[in-house]
């Protein structure tokens, strides 16, 4: 049990962290809801069930995933008491694939190399690693964003995506495609390139 004063201080750094996620926070809720009151609400919530539960915190994880466990579960709450209207216009485009053929050879390769991917555990230690897919996230297209987020933030099935999301099964699967993608190509131009040329002058220097 925490004494009180370590618990008063503890509350205290956590809604300090929790003020400095509040704009991550709300944009991934916007997103999902498309209405700024509704996604204010869900942040709130989440700040305030995050502030109620400091107890149960570990510090098995960092404050700004806990926090968006907490949100996961808010906006999908939210999407389910609440008709969702239709996406933006544009979905049809989106979800065409032609300007990814270049990508891949006829054997669906890659047409070039791809550079130096280290794997996952590395990445997941390296925060600037969540710096540069937070910003390759925000070039997706809405609706790309949007479903992407869907499927692999909120764990939603294929069928209630569509329904939430008001597009067809196979818009929803191109969406997803183009959403890897993107990310993937993003992400090898932004980060795997980077650092596999720093890999490569460390073991030029150590050699």
């Amino acid at each position: 049990m925490i004494a009180p004063a370590t618990q008063a201080d503890d509350a205290h750094a956590l809604h300090g962290e929790c003020e400095r996620c509040r704009p991550a926070l709300y944009k991934i809720a916007l997103l999902q809801l498309r209405d700024h009151d509704a996604a204010e609400d869900a942040v709130q919530e989440t700040l305030v069930a995050a502030l109620e539960g400091i107890a149960r915190f570990r510090g098995q994880s960092t404050i700004k995933t806990w926090l968006l466990s907490i949100l996961r579960f808010k906006i999908i709450d939210s999407l389910r008491a609440r008709a969702m209207g239709a996406l933006s216009t544009g979905v049809d485009a989106e979800a065409d694939l032609g300007d990814f053929d270049a990508l891949f050879d006829d054997e669906g390769n890659w047409a070039e190399p791809k550079s130096y991917w280290r794997g996952p555990e590395a990445d997941y230690e390296e925060v600037e690693f969540f710096r540069v897919l937070e910003i390759c996230m925000e070039r997706l297209p809405e609706n790309t964003a949007r479903v992407f987020m869907m499927r692999e933030f909120l764990e939603l099935e294929t069928p209630e995506i569509c329904e939430r999301a008001c597009v067809t099964a196979g818009n929803a699967r191109a969406l997803l495609y183009r959403a890897r993608m993107s990310l993937r190509e993003c992400l090898d131009k932004n980060w795997y390139a980077a650092s596999g040329a720093s890999v490569a002058r460390t073991r030029g220097h150590s050699s």
